[in-house]
């Protein structure tokens, strides 16, 4: 940080360090809170999730979170005990919050269940509200396999960014990255934030959810929201370098720009609805869901322009292959683990019962491996056809009128002027 005229300014890496420790700090506390506990029961379990190897057996820990005045039985038992088996009942000891008494759970079939827990005691409380998700797998070494290739697409995308950031900064100019493929990313990231965003801090957007699937997990993760906020902070900073740097006379299309206001004109009114009804047609989780409708159908359009203009002007100059080649890595290894993911849980329908989401990814993947053709085999050292189609345009009715002004007409080519000796 440096202080001039009395102001302070923060250098990149002053604020990249900053950026760092933040999720550092919020990763921390994620970790600390792994002590489960049911909204009016005195009993804490040790995991709300367990994964156990197929004819393995795993284990988790209950604790009393009062002293009890005398020993409370605790009765456990399987939602679909052909996935897995819980231990019947456990003795909770009197008299101390310190003594972990372990539960033990075989893994009998490849699938997943809820290991739920009731008492008669008093003093444990409602135990409806503590349960454990078990999933029984084909493999632990492969769900290890399945987390290293979860976290390379994560930093595949994330990276993806900044190859086109770089590009513009070095070229100076934007020309040849299309500005309606800038307006439809930043808005699907926008809306990907806020969906991801109100799903994972907002407590009564957790609270409806939990109503919907009680014994379901938050399908949106830290790394989702961090992700999703670094996406737009780096749509946000190209879309600040077509404004400052050499675009060719290149604008938002009419069309674009219909879009864009149809989606945002939809989330206000649902937004309206959500908040006139007071939740009674719409409530604040359906409205995030409009919120990934709108990252949905930005995602399969946002490509189009891009691909075209590569086409119009022959060329992919100014279109950085970085990009696409990160964003591909990312694509492939998403839907690697997609595969891995049914197959050691023995859930195909999480792919073809959610065609939506794995037909988003073959679309994406299809793109980037358009753009690669085009790159590498279509207009490899080509030079741009129309680099800037509406400057020489312009230029050309400028040209016209001058020589109009001069006395020449404007269709007289040069070839009549020939054979005319100026000094005669």
């Amino acid at each position: 940080m440096e202080i001039k005229n009395g102001h302070k300014h923060f250098s990149t890496s002053h604020i990249m360090r900053t950026l760092l420790l933040w999720t550092f700090l919020l990763l921390c506390d994620f970790e600390n809170h792994v002590v489960v506990t049911g909204n009016s029961a005195n009993l804490s379990v040790s995991t709300q999730d367990l994964t156990v190897q197929k004819g393995e057996m795993g284990r988790f820990w209950l604790r009393s979170k009062v002293e009890l005045g005398e020993e409370a039985e605790v009765n456990l038992f399987s939602d679909y005990p052909m996935k897995a088996a819980a231990q019947p009942k456990v003795i909770i000891p009197k008299n101390t919050t310190d003594q972990k008494v372990h539960v033990n759970i075989s893994g009998v079939g490849v699938g997943s269940c809820n290991i739920k827990l009731n008492s008669s005691s008093e003093e444990l409380g409602n135990l409806s509200g503590v349960f454990v998700r078990v999933q029984v797998v084909h493999s632990e070494a492969l769900s290890i396999i399945i987390i290293i290739v979860g976290w390379i697409y994560f930093a595949a995308w994330s990276v993806s960014f900044y190859p086109q950031v770089i590009l513009n900064f070095r070229r100076k100019s934007v020309v040849g990255l299309n500005f309606d493929f800038l307006g439809y990313n930043i808005t699907g990231f926008i809306a990907y934030s806020c969906f991801n965003i109100g799903l994972y801090w907002i407590e009564p957007v957790w609270d409806e959810y939990q109503k919907l699937h009680p014994y379901g997990v938050n399908p949106v993760l830290l790394n989702d929201v961090f992700f999703s906020i670094h996406a737009v902070i780096l749509c946000t900073i190209t879309i600040l370098q077509a404004l400052i740097y050499d675009r060719g006379g290149q604008k938002v299309s009419w069309v674009c720009k219909i879009i864009l206001i149809l989606a945002w004109v939809f989330i206000i009114i649902c937004l309206v609805i959500t908040a006139a009804s007071k939740q009674t047609v719409l409530n604040w989780l359906d409205f995030l869901y409009m919120f990934s409708y709108v990252k949905l159908a930005v995602t399969l359009i946002k490509y189009m322009p891009q691909a075209y203009m590569n086409y119009r002007r022959k060329s992919t100059d100014g279109w950085s292959i970085g990009n696409v080649l990160l964003d591909f890595t990312g694509g492939a290894f998403s839907l690697l683990q997609m595969f891995l993911l049914a197959y050691n849980n023995n859930d195909w329908a999480s792919i073809f019962g959610d065609p939506t989401k794995f037909g988003l990814g073959v679309f994406s993947i299809a793109f980037d491996i358009l753009f690669i053709i085009q790159h590498y085999v279509l207009y490899r050292n080509h030079d741009p056809e129309h680099r800037y189609p509406e400057i020489n345009e312009k230029a050309s009715l400028i040209n016209n009128k001058t020589r109009e002004k001069n006395g020449i007409s404007s269709s007289m080519g040069s070839g009549e002027f020939e054979g005319i000796d100026p000094d005669n």
